[in-house]
């Protein structure tokens, strides 16, 4: 029996991370993904019903995105601060 009530419906599942917008502050990666995580150990250990199952499934699509976008803004981050530090580095002399 899992620690915290099956979600009936998608809204119920997707509440956590509606606070992710612009409105509301944004998840962690590590909190998205320790999520993504459960949620797609909850699907594969079963026990749920196929409306359970569909909104544990829209959330893991909805968290997976979530993730990928901060790992893309991380990267674009690290991309910038070398491009910064390679323009104010002096060439060295040949």
């Amino acid at each position: 029996m899992p620690d915290s009530p099956e979600p009936t419906t998608t809204g119920e599942v997707g509440d956590a991370i509606a606070s992710t917008g612009p409105s509301g502050p944004a998840m962690s990666y590590e909190a998205a993904r320790a999520e993504l995580e459960d949620v797609v150990h909850r699907l594969e250990a079963g026990g749920v019903t196929l409306e359970q199952s569909l909104a544990l499934w829209e959330r893991g699509e909805e968290l997976a995105r979530a993730c990928q976008a901060l790992l893309d803004g991380a990267r674009a981050r690290l991309h910038a601060a070398d491009t910064d530090r390679a323009a104010a580095t002096p060439p060295r002399p040949a």
